[in-house]
């Protein structure tokens, strides 16, 4: 029996292990049929897809011939070739329903990227229409030849070249202003009550400032207008200066920066936060990709962003980052809502597309495109405060935004300070923490 059984056993194994292997091969049978009709199922829903855009463009293209061949045979006038392959481009992204697309000519392609970069060329200031219908000189950038001509804001630009500078004539004035590296231009200029005698100036590409910095009372107030490639750089040595300058809080101030560049905007949080992610993009396929991340160097002071609806896209970012980091409270008023990502794509005349190709999403919040940027405390203005602060002349006693702001940071530095808001040996040391950390 025992011996009936051991072969009994083996004659068992031996079935279940043929059994096995026909069960294996047809499994494998199966499993292959099964991926041939997913693949014919995919391909035959590729190939219609491919088919449905290929009639799709077909149409365009045969609507698009017949306009072209009315028109060059019945129009009663001549067609600027150039001019009419930049509408039509134009008119392509016009119809895509991306309100953040353009499309830009050569010119502006170049333009763009001049704004990009953070650098123009031109004399180097920014000015305003004037009530009188000049040009009211409003800022002059350092190294600039307006600098060194000895304008000054307040300053107005009666004449350039040839033109005399009014109220309909401001716009062209203002282009005038700018032209080629190297070439010059003559302008007139009334200082104070006087009109001087014309001066020649020689235009030159000059770094457009983004970032202002200004210590008070040991808080550092830092505005950002926009985030170009040369911010970063703007920024750092805003930071350096303020912590050689001891303050001991950062207020920042990004009311109307419209945004600008991931690179920047990533840039400069790296200066600020913790190690860790700072944005990721989600694309057209559902695939998501962080975009930038931040080394463990950080600030460690006291901050606050304030904000307002015309704060936009990149400036949103840096509001957000800051406070999914628990690095900053956020002051003012729900930003405008632009979470999505640009890319410019050059074209073989030198022509550009600008459209729309990804979301952008802070370090630990969800997107907020359409949303914005929701504050921790809610401060309006008033209607008149609003002018006053779009035209630079919103002083920040007056300010109730920036009036929370100082509370809140003054709050946070008797919190860190132990109750004690004057500890000069301890700033010092992190002065020397940070200046080392940033060589």
């Amino acid at each position: 029996m025992l011996c009936l059984n051991e072969k009994g056993s083996d004659w068992n194994k031996d079935m279940n292990k043929k059994v096995s292997l026909g069960t294996a091969i047809t499994l494998m049978a199966i499993a292959a049929a099964l991926a041939v009709a997913i693949t014919m199922v995919y391909s035959i829903r590729t190939f219609n897809d491919k088919l449905y855009n290929i009639k799709e463009r077909e149409a365009t293209y045969e609507k698009l011939s017949q306009i072209d061949k009315i028109v060059r045979s019945e129009y009663y006038g001549n067609i600027d070739e150039k001019y009419l392959m930049d509408s039509i481009a134009r008119g392509y992204i016009q119809g895509i329903s991306d309100r953040y697309a353009l499309y830009l000519t050569a010119d502006q392609y170049q333009q763009q990227l001049e704004n990009v970069e953070g650098k123009k060329v031109g004399i180097g200031v920014d000015t305003v229409c004037d009530t009188s219908g000049y040009m009211l000189v409003t800022e002059v950038y350092p190294e600039s030849a307006a600098e060194i001509a000895g304008i000054s804001v307040g300053d107005l630009i009666l004449q350039v070249g040839d033109l005399e500078v009014t109220a309909q004539t401001y716009a062209e004035a203002e282009e005038a202003l700018e032209g080629e590296a190297g070439t010059k231009i003559t302008i007139t200029l009334r200082q104070g009550s006087e009109d001087q005698d014309p001066i020649e100036l020689t235009r030159r590409k000059i770094e457009i400032p983004s970032v202002y910095m200004e210590i008070v009372d040991n808080i550092a107030y830092i505005q950002i207008t926009e985030f170009a490639d040369a911010t970063s750089n703007q920024f750092s040595r805003a930071i350096e200066n303020a912590i050689r300058g001891n303050a001991e809080g950062l207020i920042f101030d990004v009311r109307g920066n419209p945004g600008g560049t991931i690179d920047s905007v990533s840039q400069v949080l790296d200066r600020l936060l913790p190690a860790g992610d700072i944005v990721s993009a989600t694309y057209k396929n559902g695939e998501t990709k962080v975009l930038a991340t931040s080394d463990e160097r950080e600030v460690d002071l006291p901050m606050v962003v304030v904000v307002n609806e015309k704060t936009a896209s990149a400036a949103e970012l840096f509001a957000q980052s800051l406070w999914d980091y628990k690095k900053g409270q956020v002051v003012g008023v729900t930003t405008y809502g632009k979470g999505l990502m640009q890319t410019i794509y050059r074209l073989d005349d030198g022509s550009a597309l600008d459209i729309t190709v990804a979301k952008y999403n802070p370090p630990k919040s969800p997107n907020f495109d359409g949303i914005g940027v929701v504050p921790d405390y809610e401060v309006k203005l008033t209607s008149e405060q609003a002018q006053l602060l779009a035209e630079g002349n919103l002083d920040r006693e007056s300010d109730p935004q920036m009036r929370k702001a100082k509370e809140l940071i003054n709050s946070a530095i008797l919190v860190k300070n132990g109750g004690n808001t004057n500890k000069q040996e301890t700033l010092e040391d992190s002065s020397s923490q940070e200046s080392s950390a940033a060589s």
